[in-house]
């Protein structure tokens, strides 16, 4: 009798973590709630001491278009909470006083604070700011081979709205990294898909050899979140 029960499966427990709705929480933010607690890439970043499930997107993006490259000058807008900043340093500074080569720099600037990341410079710095593009190449001591970007605009919980501010989020992201890449240089940024994306694609298109979009595995599949990966800065 064991060894039927054994093999039916019943008495098995379902292993899927699920939250009980509290009196004041949304139902919206109990299924957030949940789906991070039952997220791989969630539990894997705090396995592998990433500070976020995005770091994998960065990872995933490097490892087909390989961008952060020893010696590189990386920057990266809207840093917090530093998982992209995370991946880079390693990937950067992997060859660097080992070989006599120049260690790369990489610098991580975010509206708020963001907690010290060995191997990288954060500051607190609106990328919008006038002169902030001048401020950025004084601390990398020149311009950057690369600038990536994981910002979202804060949401207003009207979908046209925040597709729209995400977007204009990203052209002035793009904007700026015209004013510090250097010649060949490449830009990586979050976008949404949904119409918006247009005018953008075509500027980039302007700018650089090549402009690929990808949805990488770590996002997740019923998000409208992808990225865009433009290579070869025309300057």
């Amino acid at each position: 009798m064991a060894d039927e029960k054994k093999s039916s499966g019943r008495g098995q427990r379902d292993l899927r973590v699920r939250v009980k709705s509290a009196k004041g929480r949304r139902l919206s933010s109990t299924l957030w709630l949940e789906r991070q607690l039952n997220d791989p890439y969630v539990q894997k970043a705090q396995k592998d001491g990433y500070r976020g499930r995005a770091a994998y997107k960065i990872l995933e993006l490097d490892e087909k278009y390989r961008f952060l490259v020893p010696g590189a000058r990386v920057v990266d807008l809207g840093c917090a909470p530093g998982g992209w900043c995370q991946v880079a340093v390693p990937k950067v500074n992997s060859l660097g006083e080992r070989k006599g080569k120049k260690v790369g720099t990489i610098l991580g600037i975010d509206l708020q604070e963001v907690d010290p990341i060995p191997g990288c410079q954060i500051h607190v710095l609106d990328f919008l700011d006038e002169g902030a593009d001048d401020q950025v190449k004084d601390w990398l001591g020149g311009k950057a081979d690369v600038v990536m970007s994981d910002m979202a605009a804060s949401s207003s919980g009207h979908k046209q709205t925040d597709h729209l501010r995400i977007m204009a989020l990203c052209e002035a992201a793009a904007y700026f990294a015209f004013d510090v890449l250097e010649e060949g240089g490449t830009f990586v940024a979050k976008v949404l898909a949904g119409g918006a994306e247009g005018e953008l694609q075509k500027l980039l298109k302007q700018k650089f050899t090549k402009v690929a979009n990808v949805k990488p595995p770590a996002s997740r599949s019923d998000s409208s979140e992808k990225f865009v990966v433009a290579t070869g800065f025309r300057g």
